[in-house]
């Protein structure tokens, strides 16, 4: 491995890193110290090597066997959140969707209010067009600034992302540290009222309080994922310690000891028995890394 600033782990356990708190290690961990520091490993790490970002892994499944090559995990470096102008603010890939909100209300700025809703890190939200509640990324998004795999940085525009439903074309192994966003004035109790009332709607809809991954499968089109789960008979299913939640159907759970294999084996279950039952294939929307056991 090409020397470093920041922090680099051999076998790092990623199973803490992850909202399921399960599956296996990283083969390299990887928390650089600022930007210079992951262009130049980058540009000194042998191509061959795969390389993955790290967020806060609400939306990851890490198989048991652990992930090959480097992950890359943004820090406190990262994280940081500066006003532009009256409307815009230019965020850290390793900030988190609540920090962004909270700014922005700070700020007077309305528009990204649906990111206090989604369970990520910038970086996250800019690779996965996140949305929740009728918004998504590519509504707010001026330009992102990337890290490539060759440590060449690069700042692409909304345009070069090629956006779709929870989906972008962000190059394999490019690293987002930084994402601009604009939405438009307003008051700041006006902007804290929404993310309340985004909140309490959160609150009352979605398993918080357990070892969870988000929405499992995207919302097909004219369909929602919950009801197909719903009306295959799925709700409550269980293997070992993976269930889908009974609270929301699009939710797998870890109740306790749940493998990776557990959770993602009961996520093709559910997949087959609503193919069986509605004809529909549902896409997964948690993504899933790494080698299996």
């Amino acid at each position: 491995m090409p020397p470093v600033r920041g922090r680099l782990t051999h076998g790092a356990p990623l199973a803490p890193l992850v909202w399921f708190k399960s599956g296996g290690a990283a083969e390299w961990l990887f928390e650089p110290a600022d930007v210079a520091d992951l262009e130049t490993f980058l540009y000194a790490l042998d191509p061959s090597v795969p390389v993955m970002g790290l967020g806060l892994g609400s939306n990851l499944i890490v198989r048991d066997g652990g992930v090959p090559g480097v992950v890359v995990r943004l820090g406190k470096a990262f994280a940081k959140v500066e006003r532009l102008d009256d409307t815009t603010l230019k965020c850290g890939g390793g900030a988190p969707g609540i920090l962004v909100t909270s700014n922005a209300r700070d700020a007077g700025i309305s528009g990204l209010e649906f990111l206090r809703s989604i369970p990520g890190t910038v970086g996250g939200f800019v690779r996965m067009n996140g949305g929740a509640y009728g918004r998504e990324v590519k509504d707010v998004l001026v330009e992102a600034e990337v890290v490539l795999r060759s440590g060449e940085r690069r700042t692409l525009a909304l345009g070069d992302l090629g956006y779709t439903y929870r989906h972008s074309e962000l190059p394999e192994g490019a690293i987002v540290v930084s994402a601009t966003f604009r939405g438009h004035p307003a008051e700041s109790a006006t902007v804290q009222a929404e993310m309340d009332r985004i909140a309490a709607a959160r609150e009352a809809s979605q398993p918080l309080r357990s070892k969870t991954g988000g929405s499992t499968f995207k919302n097909p089109e004219g369909h929602k994922a919950w009801q197909l789960v719903d009306e295959a008979g799925c709700r409550g299913l269980r293997r070992g310690d993976a269930q889908v939640s009974e609270k929301h159907c699009n939710f797998l759970l870890n109740l306790g000891d749940a493998t990776s294999a557990d959770i993602e084996g009961l996520g093709e279950e559910v997949r087959e028995k609503v193919k069986a039952n509605s004809g529909v294939t549902l896409e997964w929307e948690i993504q899933r890394v790494g080698q299996v056991a």
